[in-house]
């Protein structure tokens, strides 16, 4: 009788641990750069530019949310050192898609970060973005306040859509990279590791990838941790991530992914402050438009494009 109790038990645990951890809302990180439609650039043409941005992330941002262009955006620019411009160019790029509930959210400190009326905002939103800039900034202002609550929450319990591009998506992970140049990336304790805002686990975010060089970035942050999928972003490019588990690859670039848990070997621990770290058999992936990762099984799956012949 009481094997058969505790196996219930056990078995309830198991299948109310395994719900919490799938998430209701859906998660969009971007690396940077974005395609906001801005037609101020002359050298490209109003219909080309047009339809790209039609076919690009804010769209999908867009049709992903709960009510399409009905519903409500909240843009918070807290990383920003630019926050009213960038807000701007959203709401222009927005009306663009003819998405007009629109709102931006500057928060520039904990206090308001604790505020009822900023908390009121974000709970009644359908879709939250946070735009790029310093990602310290969004974890040092966010973390443990009630909006960063309500935000974790939302996302675990309800259909919302939290997007964030450059420093956005960085700090959208448990672990986050917020500082370390590309070129010494590989110098033991050149790449400096903090908590972010946690919407999902087992991954860091590194951002502008293939533009700035960043792949030593994450091989020691992989190294550092093997557990942890190290997830490179290009510019205008991003994964869209549903079921707290998979990730299809969106926009017009690549995805880098670095895979640390074959990793035969590493003198991470052995070589002084400033020194090379060595690394041993590193699985490196290649994502673009349309491949999906599934976290919990670590597949990839290619998409192949049907070619249409030109007339």
């Amino acid at each position: 009788m009481f094997f058969i109790l505790s196996l219930y038990i056990w078995v309830f645990r198991y299948n109310y641990n395994t719900q919490r951890m799938v998430p209701k809302g859906k998660l969009i990180i971007i690396g940077g750069a974005i395609n906001t439609g801005s037609f101020a650039e002359t050298q490209f043409g109003l219909p080309e530019n047009m339809n790209f941005f039609e076919r690009g992330i804010l769209k999908r941002i867009t049709t992903e949310s709960l009510r399409d262009i009905q519903s409500r955006f909240e843009i918070i620019t807290t990383a920003s050192l630019m926050p009213e411009k960038v807000g701007e160019e959203y709401i222009k790029a927005y009306a663009q898609l003819e998405v007009h509930n629109v709102g931006v959210l500057n928060i520039t400190n904990r206090e308001e970060a604790n505020s009822d009326e900023n908390y009121e905002r974000i709970k009644a939103a359908d879709v939250i973005i946070f735009t790029g800039g310093d990602q310290l900034r969004l974890s040092s202002i966010f973390g443990g306040t009630k909006t960063h609550q309500i935000l974790l929450e939302k996302y675990r319990n309800e259909p919302v859509v939290i997007a964030g591009t450059s420093a956005g998506a960085a700090a959208s992970s448990k672990n986050m990279i917020y500082q370390g140049s590309s070129k010494d990336a590989l110098l033991k304790g050149e790449v400096k590791i903090t908590g972010g805002l946690g919407f999902i686990d087992d991954v860091i975010v590194d951002t502008h990838f293939v533009q700035r060089g960043r792949i030593g970035r994450l091989l020691y942050a992989a190294a550092s941790n093997p557990g942890i999928l190290g997830i490179g972003l290009g510019e205008d490019t991003g994964l869209f991530i549903s079921d707290g588990h998979k990730m299809e690859a969106i926009g017009s670039g690549m995805v880098i992914l670095v895979d640390g848990r074959t990793m035969a070997d590493t003198n991470l621990t052995d070589v002084e402050m400033g020194q090379p770290v060595s690394i041993k058999n590193m699985v490196v992936h290649v994502m673009c438009d349309g491949d999906v990762y599934d976290l919990t099984d670590h597949s990839l799956v290619i998409h192949h494009p049907k070619v249409v012949p030109v007339a």
